[in-house]
């Protein structure tokens, strides 16, 4: 079990803290020259336990990710929320997979900030990132996509939701591409690149800090997960995302390590996820179907990440889709 209490870090501390599991002290110079991590989203091949999580890091000043253990696929990875701290209140990107555990996450924030949660930024509407949206404070506004509040709303008028699944919590704000908040005279922006991981994909700029908060676009050391991407479109999203003036890009799932590691870890992923587009692709001229190209295709290094075996026949088959023009418009 994962313990109420989080383990609130800086950067100055993540060297240390991963290799003992406790926070240190350290400069900035070992934290950026520290040597990446395993290639891996489990946080225990990192060297953490359960007792070090939830973890609260501080990516700039009142800028923090949130970092939370996640079973899934039949391994563990870790599920990273963004909270921006301000004078007129709180914005969180993203929550967590159920009320239990987004609760845990307000109940942190409750415990940094006597500022209420006035804003949600729906960047992801996946379950892992919405399911537990309902322990959201009463009267937060939730922003969200055009294309993510409209999966949303499905998912709430279906008539075969389980039975005893969490609320469906729908958007109160719908967002464009380009959308600039301005929160206790902090500018947030959120931004629609393109579609990538959902198709309505929001990533949460914070100018001051240079933060870039990724969701479910960026997924470190997990092997490109693509039961409802675009493919192709997702490798174009990542390069704008590259080309921007950020310090800090925090991925939606994966262990939180420095800067330069998690720009690093951006970059191997955005050259997987093309990868599996250019060998999927390959395999399709070929006239294998997916299944064969699933049991033929190697990735190299990447076969390594989490969620591999998984994912992998999963990202094949959207790849063919893509390429047989069956994705939604």
């Amino acid at each position: 079990m994962v313990r109420l209490t989080s383990h609130r870090v800086s950067w100055l501390a993540l060297p240390l803290l991963a290799a003992c599991g406790t926070p240190g002290e350290t400069s900035w110079d070992a934290v950026a020259e520290a040597a990446a991590g395993p290639e891996t989203s489990d946080p225990y091949e990192h060297g953490f336990t359960d007792t070090d999580y939830p973890r609260v890091i501080e990516v700039a000043e009142d800028v923090y990710a949130y970092e939370q253990i996640h079973p899934t696929g039949g391994e563990i990875i870790t599920t990273v929320s963004l909270i921006v701290v301000t004078p007129g209140g709180v914005l969180v990107a993203d929550g967590q997979e159920s009320p239990e555990e987004t609760q845990r996450l307000v109940d942190t924030i409750a415990g940094m900030t006597d500022q209420p949660i006035t804003h949600v930024v729906v960047a992801s509407d996946h379950g892992d990132h919405t399911g537990g949206n309902s322990a959201f404070p009463p009267g937060a506004r939730f922003l969200a996509h055009p294309t993510s509040a409209a999966i949303l709303e499905a998912s709430a008028a279906n008539a075969n939701r389980p039975e005893g699944a969490p609320a469906v919590v729908l958007p109160t704000d719908i967002v464009g591409d380009d959308t600039v908040l301005e929160l206790g005279g902090r500018e947030i922006h959120l931004l629609h690149l393109g579609r990538a991981h959902t198709g309505g994909d929001l990533v949460v700029y914070v100018p001051e800090g240079k933060v870039l908060f990724m969701s479910e676009t960026y997924l470190k050391h997990i092997f490109p997960a693509m039961r409802s991407a675009y493919p192709s479109e997702w490798v174009a999203m990542l390069d704008r995302a590259l080309e921007m003036d950020v310090e800090v890009y925090v991925p939606g799932h994966g262990v939180m390590e420095s800067p330069a590691i998690l720009e690093a870890g951006l970059v191997s992923f955005r050259d997987a996820v093309q990868r599996v587009v250019e060998e999927a692709t390959r395999f399709h001229g070929e006239g294998l179907n997916a299944e064969a190209a699933a049991e033929a295709a190697a990735f190299g290094d990447i076969e390594r990440w989490s969620l591999r075996d998984s994912q992998k026949p999963r990202a094949i088959q959207r790849v063919y889709m893509e390429l047989n023009g069956e994705l939604p418009r």
